[in-house]
């Protein structure tokens, strides 16, 4: 499906249907490679490397193995640094040293670059020859305070979960992903604080990770629209890819005289580096830029849909049977939610019988 978007928005771009038929690369600089979550979330079966899924991973270290490219870029879930003690992470790495590249890590949070999303993913800068600190930790926001999580502003959370999880969110969403506990490929919802609980439309959900709005409508046109969400949870948020790419062509100085060693068998940090000479923790937060950040707050929310009756119980039931804790009076403001929605449903079926008669 992801073909459909690419033929479209990249027409002079030869496309390679699967990585697994690739023989060798071309000639490049840099390659960029964004392989399978599934089986790394939280969501998933969390089997790591060795599912089917994300292992298909080895094919780019078979493709570096007979052509040591300049540069890549690798970019996955943030449980990868803890799933099975970090094997995720080690799985990547490790090959890369064995490949010979130094490489740096970091989790980065797209609400850096001025979207109202909370997404926090890994991204691995490596190199033969250059510094991939110099492009990846180089970069520190002063200002780190993030919104709380209160009834005043819009709140984010997981409808399709509520059991085991929540995702919720001060005044942005939780991350737009591809799938849900449900299997349900979906927008999360918000708690507005009028009172409505409103779920973004997909054109929005584009916006969120830096988009232009309809970017995915190609699979409208192709009569697969419902994947557009697939994709779009997919993606690597916009602004995060261009800032990497522009400090490909600048790097910056890094300044590594606080970091220390990192020793075998320690918990993986949030942000890492290997010069060749041995892995070391760095104290590079998830904000690297100055971006104001983004807030619900100000999109403009009146033409978003309510979150369906159906789907909004569920969630009640599933939350209010679990042993989560969430926010004073949040679950109550969805209830009356609830309650005005079945209000407006009986009313409905009232008219609706009117006119049959």
């Amino acid at each position: 499906m992801a073909q459909l978007v690419l033929k479209e928005k990249f027409r002079n771009i030869p496309l390679s249907a699967d990585v697994a038929d690739l023989a060798a690369l071309p000639d490049v600089d840099l390659v960029c490679a964004g392989f399978p979550c599934q089986n790394l979330s939280m969501a998933g079966d969390k089997k790591g490397l060795a599912g089917a899924k994300s292992g298909i991973v080895s094919h780019l270290f078979r493709l570096l193995e007979g052509q040591r490219v300049p540069w890549v870029v690798i970019e996955n879930v943030y449980f990868m640094l803890h799933l099975q003690n970090g094997s995720g992470i080690a799985g990547v790495l490790d090959p890369l040293e064995a490949l010979g590249y130094r490489w740096a890590y970091r989790v980065v949070d797209s609400r850096s670059f001025g979207l109202a999303q909370r997404r926090r993913r890994v991204f691995i800068v490596a190199s033969t020859s250059n510094d991939p600190r110099q492009v990846l930790l180089a970069d520190e926001r002063v200002d780190k305070s993030l919104p709380q999580v209160d009834l005043g502003h819009p709140i984010g959370f997981y409808w399709t979960e509520g059991k085991s999880g929540h995702g919720l969110t001060g005044n942005a969403i939780p991350p737009l992903k591809a799938g849900s506990a449900l299997g349900i490929p979906s927008a999360p919802a918000v708690l507005l604080p009028n009172g409505r609980v409103a779920v973004p439309p997909i054109q929005v959900a584009e916006t969120l990770q830096g988009f232009e709005t309809d970017w995915t409508a190609a699979l409208d046109q192709a009569g697969c629209g419902r994947y557009r969400w697939r994709l779009v949870g997919n993606a690597v948020s916009v602004p995060v890819a261009e800032w990497i790419g522009r400090r490909l062509q600048a790097p910056a100085f890094y300044d590594a005289s606080q970091d220390r060693p990192l020793p075998a068998g320690a918990k993986w940090p949030n942000a890492a580096w290997n010069m060749g000479t041995g892995r070391h923790a760095s104290g590079a937060s998830a904000f690297p830029v100055e971006t104001p950040l983004g807030r619900l707050a100000d999109m403009d929310t009146n033409d978003w849909p309510d979150l369906s009756e159906k789907a909004l119980g569920g969630f009640l039931r599933r939350a209010r049977a679990s042993n989560l804790r969430y926010p004073t009076g949040f679950l109550d403001a969805l209830e009356s939610h609830l309650a005005r929605l079945a209000v407006s449903s009986i009313a409905g079926l009232r008219t609706g019988e009117r006119h049959i008669r």
